[in-house]
C-alpha cells in the first residue's frame, strides 16, 4: 500500500497535469457550477494516473460521490493515489498489486453501489454482468468476496463508459448476445479521442516507456509493430520519426495495403521474427507473439506490449522455452534461451506505456477524460430513454470538445459563408 506522506508530491503532479488539461478544466468548472452528477454514485476503473486525477475531480466537483480501482496492476502511481485518497476519494489501487487484490479492489468499489461505471478494458463492467448473469471465474470470486451482497452492489447501476478499444470489444460482444444490461457509450469510438489518444498519445507514450525502461537507441533500430489500428499506426509513425526502420505486421488486408502504401515494409511475424531488434503488440488479441516466433528471434530482442492485457506476448511459450529467467530491473525480464540466445521482456508484457512510463500526454488525455466527463452527463440526463446498447457520443459533444481544445491552442477555424453552407444542403447544384 502507498504512503500517505507521498501526496504531497502526487497533488502537484496533479496540479501540473491540470495546467495541460485545459478543456477538462474547463468542463470542472462548469460542473462545479451546475453540479449536475449531484447524488450520483460513480464507480471507476482507470489507470490511476496524475490524469485520470483530473477526471476523478472534474466527477467530484460535478456532485459525484466517486471510488476508484485500477485498471492494470502495474500503472497505479501511487503518490497520486494517496494525493485523491487525501481529497475524499475512495482509492483502491497500489502499484504492483497480486491478481487477487485487483478483483478485490474492484469488489470495494462495487460497495459503493455505483450508479455509473466508468472503466478502461472492462473489468468493471464485465464483473458486473458476470455477477448478475451468475457466470463465476475466478476473478468473480474475489470480487464478490469484499461484498455482502454482489448482486445488490450491482442492481443499480444504469449507465457506463469505456475508454478503449479491448474494453469496447468485450461491450459489443455482450451486446451481440443479448447480454448488456445497462446502456454504454464507448468513448473510445469518438473520433476526439480515436483519432489523438490512440495514435498520437500512444504513439510517443509506448516509445517513451521503451526508452525508459531500456536506454536503448532507437534509431537504426529495426522495429516490428504487430497490429496497424489505431494504436499501433501511430507507433509506427513515431518509431521511423526516431529513425528506426519500421516492419509491420497485419493480418487485415486492408490496414495491411495502408501501412504498405505508407511506405512501410509488411510481411507475417515469421519472417519478422528473424530480422527485428524489438517488438511491440498492439492488437488486443492473444498470443500474437508465441512460440514458434521465439525461436527465430536473433539475440538480445526486445519485446514489448501496447495492448491493454498481458495476453499479446504468451509469457508461457516463452518460459517453456528458456532455460532460466532473471530480473534485469524493475522493468526488463531476460529470458535465457535453451541454445544460450537472449530475449527481453518489459514490463512483464503489460501496458509498456503505463508500466515503464508515465501514460499517454496530459494533452492527450485532455480530450478523452473531457469526453468522459460529459459522458457521464450524458448518461445520468438521458437515463430513461437509452437502452441496452452500446452508443457513441453525439457529435455535437465531439465537436464541442474539439473546439474548445482548438480554442485553447489559439487556433482558428474557417467559417463557412451562407452560399457554402446552402451549396452542401442542396442536392440540384453541380456542373454549371
Amino acid at each position: 500500500m502507498w504512503d500517505l506522506d507521498l501526496a504531497e508530491r502526487g497533488a502537484e503532479r496533479i496540479a501540473w497535469a491540470e495546467k495541460l488539461m485545459p478543456v477538462c478544466r474547463s468542463v470542472g468548472a462548469v460542473f462545479k457550477r451546475d453540479r449536475p452528477l449531484e447524488g450520483l454514485r460513480i464507480g471507476c476503473c482507470l489507470h490511476v494516473t496524475k490524469e485520470t486525477a483530473v477526471l476523478v475531480k472534474v466527477l467530484s466537483e460535478g456532485g459525484a460521490s466517486v471510488a476508484l480501482c485500477p485498471s492494470n496492476p502495474l500503472s497505479t502511481q501511487d503518490d497520486v493515489a494517496a494525493a485523491l485518497s487525501e481529497l475524499g476519494i475512495q482509492v483502491y489501487a497500489y502499484r504492483g498489486m497480486p491478481p487477487r487484490e485487483y478483483y478485490e479492489a474492484i469488489g470495494k468499489v462495487l460497495s459503493h453501489r455505483p450508479h455509473i461505471t466508468v472503466d478502461d478494458g472492462a473489468d468493471l463492467t464485465s464483473t458486473v454482468h458476470k455477477i448478475m448473469h451468475g457466470v463465476r471465474d475466478e476473478g468473480v470470486a474475489w470480487a464478490s468476496s469484499v461484498l455482502s451482497d454482489p448482486r445488490g452492489s450491482c442492481s443499480e447501476v444504469f449507465g457506463g463508459t469505456e475508454e478503449t478499444t479491448t474494453g469496447v470489444v468485450r461491450l459489443r460482444s455482450l451486446e451481440t448476445q443479448g447480454l448488456l444490461l445497462y446502456p454504454v457509450i464507448a468513448v473510445n469510438d469518438s473520433p476526439t479521442k480515436r483519432l489523438f489518444d490512440n495514435p498520437i498519445g500512444t504513439g510517443q507514450s509506448v516509445l517513451d516507456g521503451i526508452m525508459r525502461a531500456t536506454g536503448v537507441l532507437l534509431a537504426g533500430k529495426r522495429l516490428v509493430v504487430a497490429g496497424y489500428g489505431q494504436v499501433g499506426s501511430g507507433i509506427a509513425m513515431r518509431a521511423r520519426g526516431l529513425g528506426c526502420e519500421v516492419i509491420v505486421v497485419e493480418p487485415s488486408p486492408v490496414r495491411a495495403l495502408m501501412a504498405a502504401m505508407n511506405g512501410f515494409r509488411v510481411t507475417d511475424m515469421n519472417e519478422a521474427a528473424e530480422v527485428g531488434d524489438i517488438f511491440v503488440t498492439a492488437t488486443g488479441n492473444i498470443n500474437v507473439i508465441r512460440r514458434e516466433h521465439f525461436l527465430r528471434m536473433r539475440s538480445g530482442a526486445i519485446l514489448a506490449n501496447a495492448g491493454h492485457y498481458d495476453v499479446e506476448i504468451s509469457k508461457n511459450d516463452l518460459s517453456s522455452i528458456s532455460e532460466r529467467v532473471e530480473k534485469v530491473s524493475e522493468l526488463v525480464t531476460k529470458y535465457v534461451l535453451h541454445d544460450g540466445r537472449e530475449l527481453y521482456l518489459l514490463a512483464e508484457g503489460r501496458l509498456v506505456n503505463l508500466v515503464a512510463a508515465e501514460g499517454h500526454p496530459p494533452e492527450v488525455m485532455d480530450l478523452s477524460f473531457s469526453l468522459q466527463a460529459l459522458a457521464v452527463k450524458y448518461l445520468a440526463e438521458n437515463r430513461e430513454r437509452l437502452g441496452r446498447r452500446v452508443y457513441v457520443l453525439p457529435e455535437e459533444i465531439d465537436d464541442a470538445v474539439a473546439r474548445g481544445k482548438l480554442e485553447s491552442m489559439g487556433v482558428k477555424l474557417e467559417s463557412l459563408t451562407e452560399e457554402q453552407k446552402r451549396y452542401l444542403r442542396e442536392w440540384r447544384l453541380g456542373t454549371s
